[in-house]
């Protein structure tokens, strides 16, 4: 699909990151791509896990528990995080994906999970042509260094704070 690709990162304290992702990843689709979408710290059930039932080229992947990470990660954290980016590699290597997502591995990286020069060595490793997008709060100057394009979402008024919870189809 690409020819040259590129590293976006999408990072902020504001909603929209895994959504803007996604949005990718669907036009992607549409253009006849095959994206990769590897969620680091997450395990839940979300709604687009449902979407490989609708994009047989789409695979989505978890690399985490049910629970969100508090305090000091655990070392089945850890793992999950280390075998998540061991497959992000081999999805990268197969040169099978025009784009691959790393959602929320900022976050992973903030948490101490990974570091941020695991992640970039993987990245150096990627091919050429293959466009990956990292999401998540706190991306590390590093990673911001590394990218061709950076957006940071900022949250100015959000629900939440009045009390309303993560709702199925938008926010999860």
């Amino acid at each position: 699909m690409l020819e040259k690709g590129y590293i976006q990162v999408y990072t902020g304290d504001g909603k929209g990151k895994t959504t803007a992702a996604l949005g990718l990843t669907l036009r992607a689709l549409c253009a006849g791509g095959r994206v990769y979408f590897g969620q680091f710290m997450k395990g839940q059930d979300y709604s687009e896990l449902a979407a490989v039932k609708h994009f047989e080229r789409l695979r989505v992947v978890q690399f985490g528990d049910p629970h969100f990470v508090h305090g000091k990660p655990s070392p089945d954290d850890v793992s999950h995080a280390r075998s998540g980016l061991s497959q992000i590699d081999e999805a990268l290597a197969s040169d099978r994906y025009d784009v691959v997502v790393l959602d929320e591995v900022n976050t992973a990286l903030s948490c101490g999970l990974l570091s941020p020069q695991e992640v970039l060595a993987v990245l150096a490793r990627r091919p050429a042509r293959a466009e990956v997008v990292l999401t998540g709060r706190g991306a590390p100057r590093e990673i911001i260094d590394a990218a061709d394009l950076v957006t940071e979402m900022r949250e100015i008024k959000h629900y939440y704070k009045k009390g309303v919870d993560a709702r199925v189809g938008i926010e999860k």
